[in-house]
């Protein structure tokens, strides 16, 4: 698969559509495969225990899976969650950005099905890994 639209289109177009969230996702690179996103985590992002929430988390992983999705079939606003599966598996750091490393796993007419890890900034192993299936909706 090849992206049909750059970085930059795509950071411009999820402001356009999402504007309440928006700003708070950077797509870093794209190429049809491996999406790189970050988010910009500051003090509403955290929970109790100076780390980040599991729903901030689980956002990047949604918006992530929405974004590499989006890389291969162009401004399909209407493309929307089906299915998602979330690990913690470490406390990400209060202070530092969230890193997702999106994989589109594969892409079918009605389907997609992404693979992410999500890592602090700086850290090599991954705070937390998901699965997320999105449906396409039909062509008009």
């Amino acid at each position: 698969m090849q992206a049909v639209m750059s970085a930059e289109e795509m950071n411009d177009w999820l402001g356009k559509v999402f504007p309440q969230v928006g700003s708070d996702f950077v797509v870093e690179s794209m190429d049809g495969v491996t999406t790189v996103m970050r988010m910009k985590v500051d003090d509403r992002h955290l929970r109790p225990g100076n780390t980040v929430s599991g729903p901030s988390m689980f956002s990047l992983a949604d918006v992530s899976a929405f974004v590499a999705t989006m890389a291969c079939i162009g401004k399909e606003a209407l493309t929307v969650t089906t299915g998602c599966s979330i690990d913690f598996m470490r406390k990400p750091e209060a202070g530092k950005d969230l890193i997702a490393v999106t994989t589109l796993l594969k892409l079918g007419r009605t389907l997609s099905v992404t693979n992410i890890l999500i890592y602090s900034e700086g850290n090599d192993a991954p705070v937390a890994r998901a699965n997320m299936t999105y449906s396409i909706p039909p062509k008009s």
